[in-house]
């Protein structure tokens, strides 16, 4: 992979030799420590993903002229950690991706869990014979991924999330210590992020986005203490508390930020 020497040498012995004990009273006795990364240390991070990509490697996937197309670009895989994602057009290309990875992880020395892997099919699945859970959804990364491609659920939860971080921020929003501005700032900081948090995976429908609108002037009126009773209008609302820009603009600067995805050689 490119790795120079002098640097593995310095890894290797860094990992030479590794004793450790569990603090229980007196302690045990100490003892060899032969597989995993160092916890805690700044380097486990780095090496766990060369270590995953020397299996995508050899597994041919990253060569491999095969998967879904992502804006001219080919994408077969998604990783986190050992979170790992397939993606095929077929079934029979997705059996030979699972087979090839399962492969190369057994070279060494690690597992593929069958029995927690999830099978998600945006069509019906005719001749799956490979163990595993066929579900309609599945969580990636906080955020849920349906297998018609629904997010209204997804986008319903966040806001409800939003509500009890807004909720819970009560006490302070109700202090007369605080500005309005610094008020403003709080909702932003702290319950905006949770709305939005994996929405550049969303698809939002015009349903979505006035629900989208009705949360952020919900949050506005309580930061005011209006109550929906109150014969006042939105634009007042909103004038009073300067928000700057909206909700639905932040969604926009998150989307704004993908295009980072588009391979370096592709030509706009």
């Amino acid at each position: 992979m490119g790795i120079p020497d002098p640097l593995t040498c310095l890894l290797r012995n860094l990992y030479a030799g590794q004793e450790a004990t569990v603090r229980t009273g007196q302690g045990t006795d100490w003892f060899q420590i032969g597989k995993g990364v160092r916890q805690g240390c700044i380097l486990s991070p780095c090496l766990f993903n060369l270590y995953a990509e020397h299996i995508m490697r050899n597994a041919g996937l990253e060569e491999a002229q095969a998967g879904i197309k992502i804006a001219g670009r080919n994408i077969n895989n998604l990783r986190y950690a050992d979170d790992t994602t397939l993606m095929a057009v077929s079934e029979e290309e997705l059996k030979s991706f699972l087979m090839k990875v399962k492969g190369e992880n057994e070279k060494v020395g690690l597992k593929l869990n069958i029995q927690k892997t999830k099978i998600m099919s945006s069509g019906p699945i005719t001749s799956w014979q490979i163990d595993g859970k066929t579900v309609a959804e599945f969580i990636f990364l906080g955020s849920k991924i349906t297998a018609d491609g629904d997010c209204s659920h997804e986008i319903k939860r966040h806001l409800f999330l939003g509500r009890k971080v807004m909720t819970n921020l009560d006490s302070i929003l109700k202090s007369r210590d605080i500005t309005l501005p610094t008020k403003g700032c709080l909702v932003k900081a702290m319950v905006f992020p949770v709305v939005i948090y994996g929405c550049e995976s969303w698809t939002i429908k015009k349903p979505e986005h006035r629900g989208i609108d009705a949360f952020e002037l919900w949050c506005w009126r309580r930061l005011l203490r209006v109550p929906w009773t109150v014969r006042r209008s939105d634009q007042s609302i909103l004038k009073e508390t300067s928000p700057g820009c909206s909700l639905k603009d932040w969604f926009i600067d998150v989307e704004a930020e993908i295009p980072i995805l588009w391979p370096p050689d592709a030509k706009s």
